[in-house]
């Protein structure tokens, strides 16, 4: 079954960015008045393929059921899609081309995918492995990026995924860190946390009364659970509620694992790792269901609870 309104909706909105991109690549380009005669000469010319058309398939293929890029471009995309992408490359030079459209799909992916900040936000961090424990020193291809980290699930070689969403289950921002970072790192925190306002929901790794203070100077107030060592402390009933339901940000790193396929170790350069990665975010985006909270039916439980106390 072709998916034609999914790539008609992709297309669109990758194609209208793309325009955008390339006019404002234009103006800040810096034109040679009088170039030098050793100055290698630039042809510029267009590629087969246009980026919109590289970025619709690389995030539908993340939004489709093929576990492998390489069955689905070819037996997917150039069988039942030739209509709609009429100058298809060959395989191989498709994954050449693929670290050209990296910064445009980061910036497709940060400024028209993202969602607004709605006051409540929930932040989480997930593992990124890059192969398995026993083959950390004979990977070549992330050697110097990637690094050895510790989960809740044990040990792994690799990244580690910051993420932002609110209750719409839409993502926030995101940064991507070697896996040994501290989730309260000064620096990542609050490049993550610039655009944000209202309460953010996070678990006890987050505890830190240094990075408490500089968030609250800056109007957003953390609200994290206490760990058994602590003093218990009292806490807004809809506070308590909300942290119940940080549910949804895991819910989220589980689709871009297990759906979006963001995870596997079968990479053979960092750039097309993070093609992968930013084409899986950019999938979701445009999944037609997500995870989310009925803030009306939490109110009314809120209210209900209020009431039982006063009696």
């Amino acid at each position: 079954m072709k998916l034609v309104s999914k790539v008609t909706e992709i297309y669109c909105i990758a194609d209208d960015f793309c325009k955008e991109y390339e006019l404002e690549l234009n103006k800040k380009a810096l034109s040679l008045s009088t170039p030098s005669p050793n100055t290698p000469k630039t042809r510029n010319r267009k590629g087969r393929m246009s980026d919109a058309e590289m970025i619709t398939i690389l995030v539908l293929f993340h939004s489709n059921t093929f576990r492998n890029f390489k069955h689905f471009y070819l037996f997917y995309v150039c069988r039942e899609l030739k209509e709609e992408f009429p100058n298809l490359l060959s395989y191989t030079r498709f994954v050449e081309r693929m670290p050209r459209v990296t910064i445009p799909l980061l910036l497709f992916l940060k400024l028209a995918l993202m969602g607004e900040c709605t006051g409540i936000t929930f932040i989480d961090s997930t593992r990124i492995p890059v192969c398995e424990n026993k083959r950390e020193y004979s990977n070549r291809v992330f050697k110097g990026y990637a690094h050895k980290g510790k989960s809740t699930m044990g040990w792994y070689y690799g990244f580690k995924l910051h993420l932002l969403c609110n209750e719409r289950g839409e993502l926030l921002n995101f940064a991507l860190t070697k896996a040994n970072v501290d989730d309260r790192n000064p620096e990542v925190f609050n490049n993550l946390t610039k655009d944000l306002f209202g309460k953010l929901y996070a678990d006890k790794g987050y505890i830190s009364q240094s990075l408490f203070a500089s968030l609250f100077d800056r109007g957003v107030h953390i609200v994290t659970g206490i760990r058994t060592n602590m003093k218990n402390r009292l806490m807004d009933v809809h506070d308590k509620i909300m942290l119940r339901k940080r549910s949804i940000i895991e819910t989220i790193n589980d689709m871009l694992k297990n759906v979006a396929q963001i995870v596997h170790t079968r990479h053979r350069s960092i750039s097309n790792f993070i093609v992968n990665l930013l084409a899986g975010m950019a999938a979701y985006a445009f999944y037609d269901t997500k995870p989310s909270i009925n803030m009306e039916f939490e109110m009314e439980g809120e209210t209900e609870v209020k009431q039982l106390t006063l009696f």
